[in-house]
């Protein structure tokens, strides 16, 4: 009777079954291995779910409608927020930078920074991280709740296609209105920031234009959009992937929600990273 051997560097056995010395560095790296395939495996159920999506853009009868729906809500619903954000950010900058200036700066200098701070980062950084907790998480909440109530399987009884008619305009309408809102925050950002200079500290506004004009080219704000666009795609894919897989119960939902917006913001977080390694080089003037 021939017996199984395993392949090299394997071993099936329970971590109990080990002597007690091993147990504790065989239980690490166990746990550790786990992970890695864990997050490896994560990466490309979400890459399937993009691919479902994408299939499911056939179907414009089916998501047009909803897609202006949720323009609505992630855009409109979303402009108060934005803006009391990016006032206050654009505030805070502007007077940060002038009494952080030692004698002898020029202090055209609060206008420049001003400028690249809001337009290049926290514009649309903050905007995206913002966002994820309020759109991301209703998102998932609403998606989850469909799941364990089973209305995504009375759709597909229906002879509709879930993706295209729930998670599909959420793409559509996060990758459109997230770059609008960007924009409402930069302008926003950098108007407070004017405002708080001239009227709360010796900066004078040709200074502070003087500033804002210096170094400046046009993909700067391109590149501001190119941020917005990923991290729109992003708090729709991974917000809708977690509420459409969300287990049954309210316990369920509640962790699909708590888990999508942990991880749409860590995302938001690498893809701010990636995009500032890649295109850096391209922003000076």
């Amino acid at each position: 009777m021939s017996t199984y051997v395993y392949p090299r560097g394997t071993d099936p056995r329970p971590t109990s079954s080990f002597p007690v010395v091993q147990r504790g560095g065989i239980r690490f790296f166990r746990r550790v291995t786990r992970s890695f395939v864990g997050a490896f495996a994560g990466v490309g159920l979400r890459g399937l779910f993009v691919r479902d999506a994408v299939r499911a853009l056939g179907e414009p009868a089916t998501y047009l409608p909803q897609t202006m729906r949720q323009m609505y809500y992630i855009g409109v619903g979303s402009l108060p927020l934005t803006v009391i954000v990016a006032a206050f950010i654009g505030s805070v900058i502007a007077l940060q930078t002038r009494y952080q200036l030692f004698a002898g700066v020029q202090l055209s200098v609060v206008g420049l920074i001003s400028r690249q701070m809001i337009i290049l980062e926290l514009g649309p950084l903050l905007t995206g991280l913002v966002l994820t907790g309020r759109v991301g998480a209703r998102m998932t909440a609403e998606i989850g709740t469909m799941r364990v109530t089973e209305q995504i399987d009375a759709l597909e009884t229906l002879a509709f296609d879930p993706m295209a008619y729930l998670v599909v305009p959420r793409i559509i309408a996060a990758l459109i209105m997230l770059p609008i809102l960007v924009v409402f925050a930069n302008l926003v950002g950098v108007g407070t920031a004017y405002l708080t200079a001239r009227y709360a500290t010796d900066v004078t506004p040709l200074l502070f234009r003087e500033g804002l004009l210096l170094s400046f080219t046009p993909f700067q704000i391109t590149y501001s959009l190119i941020k917005a666009t990923m991290f729109g795609g992003a708090i729709a894919v991974l917000c809708a992937y977690e509420g459409y897989h969300a287990e049954a119960g309210a316990e369920g939902v509640g962790t699909a929600t708590a888990s999508a917006v942990v991880i749409t913001s860590v995302a938001i977080l690498v893809l701010d990273a990636l995009t500032a390694t890649i295109l850096a080089n391209q922003l000076q003037a």
